[in-house]
């Protein structure tokens, strides 16, 4: 199973594919890339989302995922941060779409206790566990794409914990 991760964010909008490698002697997760698409201030919002378009239909074609992992809607205090999220969610929304892919969203709270145990992780938690899962070198950068490999282990989770239900 091959899952790409989106953190939509309007500064950056992270990405990160992880798949579960179970051809290996020992099954393991493994990251086949991660990033970030930093979106230009001095840009203009429909060029700021046509960019964030562009940069995901092409990493979707290049790493051709099973399915595609959202973080839910989160409830912001500020609207107009909220409106401008949920523009750039759009857009990573019809992307996974125009490539016939199907999408899984998670809300924070379940992607923090999947990959750390606990709810309320910092950032800095989620990017510590995210690299022991995935054995990486170093913590992943920028923070967001870290994010986007946590909903693709969410999400790997969750298919194993509900095909192994499904198998009793």
């Amino acid at each position: 199973m091959r899952v790409f991760g989106i953190d939509c964010g309007t500064e950056c909008t992270g990405y990160g594919v992880v798949e579960w490698n179970d051809e290996l002697r020992e099954p393991r997760l493994v990251a086949r890339t991660l990033g970030g698409i930093r979106l230009p201030k001095n840009e203009t919002m429909p060029q700021r989302l046509a960019l964030v378009y562009v940069e995901l239909t092409s990493l979707l074609k290049v790493y051709q995922p099973d399915v595609v992992a959202i973080e839910e809607v989160f409830y912001s205090v500020n609207a107009k941060s909220a409106i401008k999220l949920g523009q750039i969610r759009g857009v990573a929304l019809l992307a996974a779409a125009m490539q016939n892919l199907p999408v899984v969203e998670y809300a924070p709270l379940k992607i923090k206790s999947s990959v750390v145990g606990y709810g309320l992780a910092t950032k800095h938690q989620v990017q510590f566990m995210v690299a022991r899962l995935l054995s990486l070198d170093c913590t992943p950068e920028p923070a967001d794409a870290a994010d986007a490999l946590a909903l693709a282990i969410t999400h790997i989770h969750t298919a194993q914990t509900l095909h192994l239900q499904g198998a009793r």
